[in-house]
């Protein structure tokens, strides 16, 4: 019998396979699964073997990220980073602190702050002015979809109390129409266009600090969420073709290339030219991100009913639907006969409804091509459109960090949406039930990319750092196992890597191995698990 590489012994193994099987030991030769079982793969230990002793340890597939964006996370990580912090001093002191330390710097760019930390989300130019006065700031929000702005950018950008609003976005404004300093989607643009761009090194440097941080996080393989340019974000894709190129791309990665929302179907065949041109070892382009609306923060979200206001009457705002539902239909029902995984952004119902449509025009169309469309996000669905998840065989690409009660959410979001609509937020355990298929993500750097800390929220629908905080609508939890599924075998089957969301002899060695069994400790302890080792391909990535 030819002897393993590699041999994991004295632990659980949770294989994540269909029937949730458990074994006690793992051998692996090359890059692949050999054998899976109990003592007889100990048979399979020679000479040339390295036992790994789990010591009670868990042994688990590699997770998977379903929604990222981590070249953009990577970047950011070396920019003013205001991410762990909800005090507005705290914010302006780290970005004096940045501003004094990179005097060279044309821009202070980076981002991470939180809605909640300023009234109505709204901070001002003349804050940002207080401490950098003489340069352009511009700060991306925690989720992305505005931004922070001091007057010497709004200048240079030319915006004026006579400036519109973009189609898709709006600038806040002060008492006499001129820019308050807060740019919502895409009014972001009018600044971060002026914003230098970033180098290839640049772009390849924020891949691999990335890869390094998700890897340390049991993190094997992922789809980025957008490649292309957007909102002065440049496009990643050089890094990861370099990457892959050269070696260095140890992670397995599917990019989702972005749907251009200015134009229509005369884009398509660039798409097809790009996904030939971005395949190479680890990395393919073979998913289409089409963002359909905005976020419910900020009443972009795509809502089938107007938002409240703050005295609770509606308003003459339902969000936005960034293209045209009918054109979504036929521009879906075209990438679907070309093989392309559709990506939606689908925050509000109304948008999930429109995803769902389409995918269903796709059907009618072609019929099951078996492309694995996905909808990402999926804040607000409507309980009319659970069932059809799973009728339409569209995964439920969900971030659970979000559904856990928070100032953004109580503050920003419950009251303008009504209780009743609020009651249909995030329904993971819904969705399970109704027979979908579910996908986790991150969407970091909006939120944390652990999937330790999203598994502790989808089980527990409350936040790791407040325990005594009330459940977020407690029947939507995920039981454990489920949890832990989205994040392996549920990701990789919208990544597209069935082989590598499972253990199983065959199946690719994309392996992690945490501290404990979080199967077997209470549910609020989930998040205090570490990771101690991570494999992809049977090679080591990560020791802790």
């Amino acid at each position: 019998m030819p002897q393993a590489d590699l041999v994991f012994t004295g632990g659980p193994v949770l294989t994540l396979d269909p029937a949730r099987s458990r074994a006690t030991s793992l051998a692996v030769t090359g890059d692949r699964i050999t054998a899976v079982g109990h003592d007889e793969v100990r048979e399979l230990i020679g000479p040339g073997t390295e036992v790994v002793d789990l010591a009670g340890k868990l042994l688990l597939p590699g997770f998977q990220d379903a929604h990222i964006h981590a070249v953009g996370g990577g970047c950011e990580l070396a920019e003013c980073d205001l991410t762990g912090s909800v005090d507005a001093a705290e914010y302006l002191a780290r970005i004096r602190a940045y501003a004094e330390a990179h005097p060279d710097r044309e821009w202070i760019t980076g981002g991470g702050w939180s809605l909640e930390s300023f009234e109505g989300g709204l901070p001002t130019r003349q804050l940002l002015d207080s401490v950098v006065p003489d340069r352009p700031v511009l700060l991306s929000n925690r989720d992305h979809h505005g931004a922070w702005a001091n007057t010497r950018a709004l200048e240079l950008a030319g915006i004026t109390a006579g400036t519109p609003d973009p189609a898709d976005g709006r600038i806040e404004r002060e008492a006499d129409g001129g820019p308050s300093g807060m740019l919502q989607e895409g009014a972001t643009g009018l600044v971060s266009r002026l914003v230098p761009p970033s180098t290839a090194q640049d772009r390849l440097a924020g891949l691999l600090r990335a890869q390094r941080l998700l890897h340390s996080l049991g993190v094997t393989g992922w789809q980025d969420a957008l490649l292309g340019a957007f909102n002065g974000m440049a496009d990643p894709s050089d890094a990861y073709l370099t990457a892959a190129g050269d070696g260095s791309l140890t992670a397995r990665v599917t990019g989702a290339l972005w749907w251009d929302r200015e134009r229509g179907a005369e884009q398509i065949p660039e798409l097809v030219e790009r996904r030939r041109r971005l395949t190479s070892g680890r990395f393919r382009a073979t998913s289409v991100k089409i963002m359909q609306d905005g976020v419910a923060e900020n009443f972009t979200a795509a809502m089938t009913a107007p938002y409240l206001d703050g005295c609770g009457c509606a308003t003459g705002n339902s969000g936005l639907s960034f293209v045209d539902p009918e054109a979504l239909r036929g521009h879906v029902t075209a990438l679907d006969a070309l093989d392309f995984q559709v990506h939606f952004h689908a925050l509000g119902d109304r948008a999930v409804r429109e995803a769902l449509d389409a995918v269903e025009a796709s059907i009618t169309a072609n019929g099951r091509r078996g492309n694995r469309h996905h909808l990402a996000h999926l804040q607000v669905v409507h309980p009319a459109d659970l069932p059809r998840f799973a009728a339409l065989g569209a995964i439920a690409n969900i971030q659970p960090l979000w559904a856990a009660h928070e100032p953004q959410m109580d503050e920003l979001t419950i009251p303008f949406l009504g209780e009743e609509r609020a009651a249909w937020q995030y329904p993971f355990g819904s969705l399970l039930r109704s027979g979908a298929t579910l996908a986790a993500g991150s969407d970091w750097p909006v939120s944390s990319p652990n999937p330790l800390e999203g598994i502790h929220v989808a089980v527990n629908r409350r936040a790791p750092e407040t325990p005594e905080e009330k459940v977020f609508y407690p029947e939507e939890r995920l039981d454990p196992l489920s949890a832990l599924a989205a994040y392996t075998a549920g990701a990789a089957h919208v990544n597209g890597h069935d082989d590598a969301g499972s253990l199983a002899a065959g199946n690719l060695a994309d392996l992690v191995v945490l501290d404990r069994d979080v199967l077997a400790a209470p549910a609020d302890e989930i998040a205090g698990a570490r990771v101690e080792r991570t494999y992809v391909g049977g090679r080591s990535v990560y020791e802790a």
